[in-house]
């Protein structure tokens, strides 16, 4: 977060207090992750009572039990700020979370977060980026492994995997999803012992168009150990018998 400046724990309109709809975002998905918080921002009414008497309490969010898949999160009005409405969504395992701010009246700031919400789910997929990288870096592995030379090497029979990348799952634009790419160039195939566990021997790139999202090397997982004198006694042993 670095467009935000908090100097008031209760919100309330103040020079220097500012954020932005991205970084309410990045919070409310923080926020998403504590039990207590979901629990609360989810519930449409809750009883409660104050000084012996009872009372229904209702969540201001105007979406909650209305809209599919709504289940939180915050509405909030100043002067300053207008209406804003942070909403959370769940359709069918696929998460958004669409911030309004500055809306003049009640009434927009809903229209506004549905029309938000609804394109979304109209024109964006979740693809599974894992299957699809796992799919072609078997291919190439298939293809590679056994081109890996390793000169003087205690032993040539080598492990390779995928680097951790981010983005398993990630939202596409539909009209996008054909342009997804995946590339692996080849760095070195050659190496002379020892050779460190993640040497690098090739690069996979992800892009969706001319954007790269992921970009992660290929590597030895294991140290290869240089052959000693009495490694090469025991392969000429070997040779002989």
């Amino acid at each position: 977060m670095k467009n935000s400046h908090f100097i008031t724990p209760h919100g309330l309109d103040e020079k220097e207090h500012y954020t932005t709809a991205y970084e309410l975002a990045l919070i409310a998905d923080y926020a998403l992750d504590i039990e207590k918080i979901k629990e609360v921002v989810k519930t449409k009414t809750y009883n409660v009572t104050i000084n012996g008497n009872n009372k229904t309490i209702t969540n201001t969010n105007e979406l909650l039990g209305y809209l599919n898949g709504v289940n939180g999160v915050k509405t909030g009005f100043t002067n300053g700020a207008g209406r804003c409405l942070v909403t959370s969504v769940e359709r069918n395992g696929f998460n958004i979370i669409a911030v309004v701010l500055g809306a003049d009246t009640k009434k927009i700031r809903t229209r506004d977060s549905i029309n938000i919400i609804e394109y979304i789910y109209s024109n964006y997929e979740l693809v599974n980026l894992e299957e699809l990288i796992n799919k072609e870096f078997s291919n190439w592995k298939n293809i590679n492994k056994n081109r890996i030379n390793i000169y003087k090497g205690k032993y040539s029979n080598i492990e390779i995997e995928l680097e951790n990348y981010n983005y398993k799952i990630y939202s596409v634009k539909k009209d996008n999803i054909k342009d997804i790419k995946i590339q692996i160039e080849n760095i070195q195939n050659n190496f002379e012992a020892p050779v460190l566990k993640n040497a690098k021997i090739a690069k996979l790139t992800l892009n969706i168009g001319e954007k790269e999202l992921i970009n992660a090397n290929i590597v030895i997982n294991e140290e290869v150990e240089r052959k000693k004198i009495k490694d090469y006694i025991f392969e000429c042993l070997g040779c002989i018998i």
